[in-house]
């Protein structure tokens, strides 16, 4: 495990929402949702029009999902995740995990301003959990 405590902190609780779960297992946010299904850690896959991805139901949004999580991973273009943080905040969601390639600096600044434990830049969740693409 990370030494990284943002990292430490993030995968201390559960569960967690991917938001931008793909059903293409070769695009990133199938590949996020799988590595914490490969971990056994609790997940909820967050896409705007898919009923199922990898068996697990998918919600439409963080307002949709059956109970609070613990934390997010985001793997959205950047002015979406902008949304997706505002809307974490707005629901008490203290943990973000913005994938690269996700990260705007609106998005940033704004998790930043609301005291939300941020995760940005070269830290990929696969890699710090760990991911066999099977």
């Amino acid at each position: 495990m990370s030494t990284d405590p943002r990292i430490q902190s993030f995968l201390a609780g559960t569960p967690h929402a991917v938001v931008g779960a793909s059903e293409n297992r070769n695009k990133y946010g199938n590949k996020v949702l799988r590595s914490y299904m490969q971990n056994s850690l609790p997940v909820y896959p967050i896409h705007p029009t898919a009923k199922k991805v990898e068996g697990l139901t998918a919600y439409p949004d963080l307002h949709s999902l059956p109970v609070t999580v613990h934390g997010i991973s985001i793997i959205t273009p950047p002015a979406i995740t902008e949304q997706v943080v505002q809307a974490a905040a707005a629901l008490g969601i203290k943990h973000i995990w913005m994938q690269p390639g996700a990260e705007s600096q609106a998005a940033i600044d704004f998790a930043t301003s609301n005291a939300i434990n941020l995760i940005e830049g070269d830290a990929c969740l696969l890699v710090a959990i760990g991911f066999h693409d099977v």
